[in-house]
């Protein structure tokens, strides 16, 4: 119970930095082997659900590593990333957090969240994001790092301009 403690205020401390655009904090969540996936939903028969989702290797919307979230980080620092000048305003929720795996040994823990991201860009422009996250969580010292994050978006066609977020 103290585990799923720690790690749901850990997820709360990610979600107000991302929420403050405080992104190379949020960074410094991430362990250095990181890998970030956020696979393509497919619209699939009853029958073929195991291929509902892209994997990594295949296309995806992001499959990167701690130094293309720097790259895509140092870019929004410059003010010339258009597609978030000005920007955006953000409201993250995460919820239904379980721990599914914890080795003491090994101190990782394998954790399933879900999530809904508000965007809220210039006047009239707003974006909902939706879905269930898998990480594989290490512990670091006191902290927690970020080791492997796979983000399962609930919709299969995205409404909005861009995905200049992180999840």
């Amino acid at each position: 119970m103290a585990t799923w403690w720690e790690i749901n205020q850990f997820y709360s401390a990610e979600s107000a930095l991302l929420d403050a655009r405080q992104y190379e904090e949020w960074l410094a969540l991430m362990h250095q082997e990181l890998s970030y996936v956020v696979p393509i939903a497919r619209n699939v028969r009853r029958d073929k659900l195991a291929q509902e989702y892209t994997r990594s290797g295949e296309t995806c919307w992001f499959d990167e590593g701690h130094a293309t979230l720097s790259k895509r980080i140092a870019q929004l620092k410059t003010g010339m990333h258009w597609i978030e000048e000005p920007s955006s305003r953000f409201s993250r929720m995460v919820t239904n957090v379980q721990v599914h795996g914890y080795d003491a040994a090994a101190r990782s823990a394998d954790v399933e969240s879900r999530f809904l991201v508000y965007q809220n860009r210039l006047d009239a422009e707003v974006s909902l994001f939706a879905g269930r996250r898998r990480d594989t969580l290490v512990r670091e010292g006191t902290s927690w790092l970020i080791k492997r994050r796979e983000v399962y978006l609930a919709q299969s066609t995205l409404l909005s301009k861009a995905l200049a977020l992180f999840f």
